[in-house]
């Protein structure tokens, strides 16, 4: 009778995959030994494993090339990295080995683009593009970096008043660019995104503000699905909407020359995950080709923006089980030594699935639980809503510690849960390690933050000067 963990895992999906395997009854995450990380550094622990934000971005770019190649796309292709997704300076330094550009979201985005620019991860042929709802500082310091003679800087026009309010800090002439107002998903509470400008205005909106304006250059139509680049009616219909304006706007504007398809797409969360980004990415190339080829315009420069999928499949939580309680006849609770809402906020707010899997004991029985968080708020909890499927994992012994693994966890999280300061009912930051290889392939690990302390949330509630 198959009774193993292991049996479970390999009845249910197809298993090992590329970055799963197992050493004996240990599982191994792109041939990192996870137990070993545990008894080097203990857990809870989160780890970055830096590689595979290069692997994601050379595997888009090299998707996107083939299709332009096979369309026979007479344009070039853009890889922006949205930053909002993690702001942490080792994804920029990784991502930027890449030859690739930044998008930003808002003010402070953009002294990180200067911290970048100084230390020269980037340069002055680096795009920054430059999203999100403008005021104050975010206008004067995107100002600030184009006077200042980096111009493949483009604001992306959100609304009608931002344009007048970066021309007022603008010394010299500069690209922009007109985010659509997509309209949304009918599951929403809403019709029209609250950014960008409607389909319906935006031809208008450049004859009257920006055609005779020799201060502006209007270069990219930029243009965002909330809920990512999908295989559905939805999405197909809000591109072949955009392209139609692309179009319109394109015969009234020679300077127009780039389309962003912002909208990121998925990641993995689960092993049964399927999605053929090569097919995604020709049809929608073959779509823009086809539209540009019927009106007699050329075809634009592409744009993307991805953020989770640049550096979600990069980043992992390992937690121990400390204790079983059994609240009755049928439900089993596995408590882990972290918080879900400190650690995986998404997973709460959102109902966010991620992969789940136990880090060790594949040989052992198994048995359906539910996962605890240490806080004392009901909603600090794993189950079968955010995990697909119901949760079995090896049985509880608490002879033989059980270690439990969360996988593509590298984007939000951290901005998400408030890294370095305070979380619900005071759980600490877990340890934080970064895992690189040299130049032989070999792995090595650092330590990028260790485990909050309480003299560290001490120190931020005012008790501790």
């Amino acid at each position: 009778m198959n009774t193993k963990y292991f049996d479970l895992i390999n009845q249910t999906y197809y298993f090992p995959q590329e970055e799963f395997t197992l050493d004996k009854d240990n599982l191994q995450f792109h041939n990192i030994d996870l137990m070993k990380l545990v008894e080097k550094y203990g857990t809870p622990l989160k780890f970055t494993y830096l590689p595979q934000i290069s692997n994601n971005i050379n595997k888009a770019k090299n998707w996107f090339r083939k299709s332009m190649e096979k369309n026979k796309y007479e344009a070039k292709y853009y890889y922006c990295y949205c930053t909002k997704s993690s702001h942490f300076e080792y994804v920029m330094n990784e991502a930027f080995k890449n030859n690739i550009h930044i998008e930003t979201s808002s003010a402070f985005d953009i002294n990180i683009v200067e911290n970048l620019m100084a230390s020269g991860k980037i340069n002055k042929s680096t795009y920054v593009i430059c999203n999100g709802f403008k005021r104050d500082q975010y206008i004067e310091n995107i100002a600030r970096i184009i006077n200042n003679g980096h111009k493949n800087t483009i604001p992306i026009i959100d609304n009608y008043e931002e344009l007048d309010l970066l021309q007022e800090k603008i010394k010299r002439k500069f690209k922009i660019g007109i985010r659509i107002a997509a309209e949304e998903e009918p599951k929403f509470e809403f019709y029209t995104s609250r950014l960008g400008i409607g389909y319906k205005n935006i031809v208008q909106f450049y004859k009257k503000q920006i055609q005779d304006n020799k201060k502006l250059e209007l270069k990219m139509l930029h243009f965002f699905i909330n809920t990512g680049i999908n295989d559905n009616a939805y999405y197909w219909n809000e591109l072949v909407k955009c392209i139609k304006v692309y179009v319109s706007l394109k015969k009234e504007c020679p300077t127009l020359d780039s389309l962003n398809i912002g909208g990121g797409f998925p990641i993995k969360n689960s092993l049964a995950f399927e999605y053929d980004y090569q097919y995604m990415i020709d049809e929608i190339i073959n779509q823009i080709k086809i539209a540009c080829d019927e009106a007699e315009v050329d075809v634009p420069n592409i744009f993307t923006e991805f953020g989770s999928y640049t550096v979600g499949e990069s980043g992992g939580a390992i937690y121990q089980i400390l204790y079983q309680k059994q609240q009755n006849d049928r439900e089993k609770w596995n408590m882990i030594d972290s918080s879900f809402i400190t650690t995986l906020p998404d997973t709460w707010a959102i109902n966010k699935r991620f992969i789940m899997l136990a880090v060790n004991r594949w040989n052992d029985t198994y048995e359906r639980v539910l996962l605890g968080g240490m806080t004392c708020d009901s909603d600090d909890y794993y189950n079968s809503e955010q995990n697909m499927n119901a949760i079995y994992l090896p049985k509880y012994n608490k002879e033989k510690p059980l270690y439990i693994g969360f996988f593509n966890t590298g984007a939000y999280q951290e901005t998400i849960g408030g890294y370095g300061g305070l979380h619900h009912c005071l759980i600490p930051e877990p340890k934080h390690i970064l895992i690189d290889k040299d130049e032989n392939g070999i792995l090595a690990t650092e330590i990028f933050s260790e485990q909050q302390t309480a003299e560290d949330v001490l120190k931020i509630l005012g008790y501790a000067k």
